[in-house]
């Protein structure tokens, strides 16, 4: 039996058009369109739309073939080489939702996320509250353990309107000196079946077009997420904006998507933000 040939990193790397991308609407996006670069996708749909909403309707998307500015939580910096990445923002526009609701958002695209991913054989799960993460360090690293960051998502409101940007980052074909932080993966050095960026985001923006479909029909969120959430069952210390860090087990998530800890006196804290360390001991 002969053994598959590994996925091409180089062919991966080719160009993504709109014309590659057309059969995604109608049916799946709404629209589609395609910047050859672009400093963040976020900021320039969130910029879109809010200048011209009618013409980005629910379930559009702007992909940028090189992302040279990505933006993180936080004011975080996330840049990749040309082509090695996947940069994606999708406008979601929630006709059920409350507004207080939207920070299911992230979660609720998280797993999108990781639905797609499974897809091409990755074992991937959601970090709380916006990292999808795949267990396959060789070594512990401080504050992550053996999870590796594969995809990062960014969700903001559009200003004055019932909407969402749900900015999308994957790492696809990045060699290992090419990955930012030690902390790092991407689908290449995972072992994915297809680095194939258009049959990617086809595959995202379906999971997407599910998930958030299922949300804005008022689902019950908490349990789907709650199976591919890797951050529960996990000793952690969430850095929270005041104070100290929040230590205990991770236990579940409430009705509106906080994470809840319980602490080693058996106190539960509810958070609703944070960046949650691996702790170990």
């Amino acid at each position: 039996m002969t053994t598959p040939a590994a996925p091409d990193a180089a062919q991966s790397r080719r160009p993504l058009t709109e014309a590659a991308l057309a059969d995604l609407v109608p049916g799946t996006l709404s629209r589609v369109s395609v910047l050859p670069t672009s400093p963040s996708t976020n900021t320039r749909l969130l910029a879109l739309a809010g200048a011209a909403p009618e013409e980005w309707p629910h379930l559009s998307a702007l992909v940028a073939d090189h992302q040279t500015a990505g933006r993180g939580r936080v004011g975080r910096a996330w840049v990749t080489p040309q082509g090695a990445a996947l940069t994606a923002s999708f406008l979601v526009r929630p006709a059920h939702v409350a507004r207080e609701d939207y920070g299911w958002a992230p979660l609720v695209a998280g797993l999108a996320t990781v639905r797609a991913l499974r897809r091409l054989g990755v074992g991937a799960w959601l970090k709380w509250p916006n990292d999808v993460v795949v267990e396959a360090g060789a070594r512990e690293i401080p504050g992550w353990g053996r999870w590796r960051k594969v995809v990062g998502i960014l969700c903001e409101t559009v200003p004055g309107d019932d909407a969402v940007v749900a900015g999308i980052g994957i790492n696809v074909s990045q060699g290992s000196a090419e990955l930012p932080v030690p902390h790092a993966a991407s689908l290449a050095s995972l072992g994915a079946t297809s680095l194939d960026r258009v049959a990617l985001l086809r595959a995202l923006a379906a999971e997407l077009r599910d998930a958030f479909g299922m949300w804005d029909a008022g689902a019950d969120m908490r349990g789907a997420v709650e199976q591919v959430t890797a951050t529960l069952g996990w000793d952690v210390a969430v850095d929270v904006l005041a104070g100290a860090p929040v230590a205990g087990r991770a236990v579940g998530l409430t009705p509106d998507g906080a994470l809840v800890v319980r602490t080693v006196s058996g106190e539960e804290k509810v958070l609703h933000a944070g960046d949650v360390r691996v702790r170990r001991g």
